[in-house]
């Protein structure tokens, strides 16, 4: 497993009876996590004393319920800066367990020793392009909701990073990966952060366990000849590490190199154990 260890503003606290306490800087969050199925005594404080509880419905969905909580706050990550806020379906902003990734190719673009071009795809608020950027990669932004992708720049700005060589694309990354292949564009590495469902600017709908193995075909199509990583994040219960590791090794095998899939995790401060949060499947040379 992957364990994202190095926060200093973000902890997982505790768990229990299908929820997660956390800290998001000076504030404590009440979440519901579908990994949490044990049910053990409650008995830190702040479980009491949270600031934001998000209530799912039994009907689907759900709603936030606020104790002194500000609209908007930021946490930091190394040099980064990321501003959270609570919105639809218990999310905040950000997926803290990203971080061991970040950590990862971090790494890697400032020990390539020569320019690189990364392609994020499903980009969100852009944790991922913030640290490929902060690594001193130029990266092409790519997520089908302007509203993500203006966060995502607002989230550029507060890390000092508003003149990076970063490409802000709104768009569907299907249709937009099949527009650069035709164009011969190429990039170093790939990242993609696709969601088990959803629904593109048009209406296109996206089911990852049919799209993710052509999506990962495709893509490959867009690796430049001396590519550096691929990076494939999943949420989905179904796609076990494995199953990441055979698809993405099944296309990038021209390219030699290796896979390494693994869950990614949380560490919970009350307990010393590892919070699940997914999986990645990481090609490198």
């Amino acid at each position: 497993m992957w364990i994202a260890d190095n926060w200093k503003d973000y902890e997982v606290i505790d768990t229990s009876d299908g929820e997660k306490l956390e800290r998001w800087g000076d504030f404590l969050l009440v979440r519901p996590d579908p990994q949490v199925i044990w049910n053990v005594p409650k008995k830190n404080p702040g479980w009491t004393k949270k600031n934001g509880h998000y209530h799912r419905s039994k009907k689907g969905g759900g709603e936030w319920e606020f104790f002194n909580l500000p609209q908007q706050w930021s946490i930091h990550y190394g040099d980064l800066t990321f501003n959270l806020k609570p919105f639809s379906f218990k999310h905040t902003g950000l997926f803290p367990e990203q971080a061991a990734n970040w950590d990862w190719f971090g790494d890697k673009i400032r020990k390539a020793g020569r320019p690189v071009k990364v392609l994020n795809l499903f980009a969100y608020t852009g944790g991922a392009t913030l640290a490929a950027a902060a690594a001193g990669a130029s990266v092409t932004h790519v997520d089908a909701s302007k509203g993500m992708v203006t966060w995502a720049k607002e989230n550029a700005v507060s890390s000092g990073l508003k003149d990076a060589p970063i490409r802000w694309i709104v768009d569907d990354c299907v249709k937009f990966v099949e527009r650069e292949i035709r164009r011969g564009n190429t990039y170093d590495a790939i990242i993609m952060d696709p969601p088990s469902y959803g629904r593109g600017p048009k209406g296109e709908i996206w089911k990852i366990e049919e799209a993710i193995h052509p999506l990962i075909k495709l893509c490959s199509k867009l690796l430049s000849e001396d590519p550096l990583f691929f990076l494939v994040n999943s949420y989905t219960t179904g796609l076990a590490p494995a199953v990441l590791t055979y698809m993405i090794a099944t296309e990038l095998k021209s390219f030699g190199g290796h896979v390494d899939s693994q869950e990614l995790g949380l560490p919970v401060t009350d307990t010393g154990l590892v919070l699940p949060c997914g999986a990645s499947g990481r090609w490198e040379k």
